[in-house]
């Protein structure tokens, strides 16, 4: 008899697609196990406020992880720069999947793309959509005149805005549209060194309950070690600054050469202050790496200026 493995998952179009493949990838790879996709609606679905004010922390996870409590799924797949760094301690990050593209990307709309191809040619004052403090600050640093509007909706609403005109491009993760099979729409990929992404951006994270070995047995073998500990490092960064998704923290590690590389930065919202700076050490110091990075940070002030963001935005 198959064991049957529920899928929990968002309901949009991307989190579905990544819903899919997970389950392709578990099926593939044991035979014997039968799944189902269990779709579960998280308040950052249905809430239309700009995410730094309803609360970054958990939004679009805290339900799934509820469902994997109560026992509805048995897995949960997340985006994982969306999952918190701190999770239930019943729960369990059985695998983190191999990472697609962890950069950003800018669409400018159609038809303007031909008069202005690249970030830096688009016209002063330019509507730019992102509903991303991370973004933002990191996009007023590099253009100081460019209109920043909040943008917030699945990827296809967030496209369709900006083809009806109401911006004049917009940021969106390479990752999503890749999967979505979009990369057609990308104008511009921003590098690290220009917009540093999110931690864990482009990476799945499958949580499942701490106890149940069956399924932690089925689903590590979806775990991709150079990205777990690339991973590891962003998170253990982001955790040791206290922030969530919804501050302008960015980090990216990649592994090279049998080390760990990663780069972290703090900001304003406004992108004038900006505190950065990188590390390198062994595969097996992620969690140290991330936590040193951090404190160095923290001593030229990150804590301070994100405790100001804090009260700015009511972020608890």
């Amino acid at each position: 008899m198959k064991q049957i493995l529920v899928i929990g998952s968002r309901g949009s179009k991307l989190a579905l697609t990544q819903a899919r493949f997970v389950q392709s990838e578990l099926e593939r790879l044991n035979p014997s196990l039968a799944t189902r996709i269990e779709i579960v609606t998280t308040s950052g679905d249905v809430k239309t406020d700009p995410l730094a004010v309803i609360g970054g922390k958990g939004v679009f996870t805290r339900e799934l992880e509820e469902a994997l409590l109560d026992g509805r799924v048995d897995v949960a797949v997340h985006s994982l720069k969306d999952l918190p760094t701190i999770i239930p301690e019943r729960l369990h990050i059985a695998a983190i999947g191999q990472r697609e593209d962890p950069r950003d990307a800018l669409i400018i709309r159609a038809d303007i793309f031909e008069l202005c191809k690249t970030l830096e040619s688009l016209p002063a004052g330019a509507t730019i959509g992102t509903s991303s403090t991370r973004r933002l600050a990191q996009l007023k640093h590099l253009k100081r005149d460019a209109t920043l509007k909040d943008l917030r909706g699945n990827v296809d609403t967030r496209l369709a805005k900006l083809d009806r005109g109401e911006y004049d491009a917009v940021i969106l993760a390479a990752a999503g549209l890749r999967r979505l099979g979009l990369e057609r729409r990308i104008s511009v990929m921003f590098s690290p060194s220009d917009m540093l992404p999110s931690p864990g951006q482009g990476a799945l994270g499958l949580e499942t309950r701490a106890d149940d070995a069956q399924t932690i047995a089925a689903v590590s073998l979806l775990d991709h070690y150079a990205t777990r500990i690339a991973c590891t490092a962003e998170r253990a960064f982001l955790r040791e600054l206290g922030g969530g998704c919804q501050l302008p923290i960015a980090a990216h590690a990649v592994v090279a050469d049998q080390l760990l590389h990663l780069d972290g930065l703090v900001a304003d919202t406004d992108g004038r202050q900006i505190l950065r700076d990188k590390v390198t050490g062994g595969t097996n110091q992620a969690e140290q790496l991330g936590k040193s990075l951090a404190t160095e940070l923290i001593a030229r002030g990150a804590k301070e200026l994100l405790s100001q963001l804090d009260s700015l935005h009511g972020i608890s």
